[in-house]
């Protein structure tokens, strides 16, 4: 049985606060707008976007939105995310200010570009005659 993974993601951001809806809502609309044809899933609990893998993540917390675009999404804008508490793989933006759609849409299609370029250079399987 196949499972609609935006459905998925619509419940999972049903089950928090309000406020901290309105902020998982902002960040899923910024994602979308970046890589449109990406494909919404849930992957370790956590809303993600893939194409050929996975693009970026985002999760729900208390008093933040966690942004997981990959360590090389986060050291490729550390300078970009030093306004905002980070790690190695994560960035959090807080709850009570708007989600930086603009910083989120750009980190996202440097990923979309990644995944795309990582994609190209596997070795294509040939077909059998």
């Amino acid at each position: 049985m196949e499972t609609n993974h935006s459905i998925d993601i619509d419940l999972y951001i049903a089950k928090f606060p309000k406020e901290v809806q309105l902020r998982l809502k902002e960040i899923r609309t910024a994602i979308r707008k970046a890589a449109p044809k990406a494909i919404e899933t849930i992957s370790y609990q956590m809303p993600a976007y893939k194409m050929n893998g996975i693009l970026v993540y985002f999760a729900g917390y208390k008093n933040h939105i966690g942004f997981y675009p990959t360590g090389a999404g986060i050291e490729h804008f550390k300078q970009e995310i030093a306004a905002y508490k980070n790690s190695k793989g994560a960035v959090q933006f807080p709850i009570e200010k708007k989600i930086p759609s603009a910083l989120v849409q750009k980190i996202t299609k440097y990923r979309l570009k990644a995944d795309a370029e990582k994609a190209a250079m596997k070795p294509k399987n040939k077909s059998k005659k």
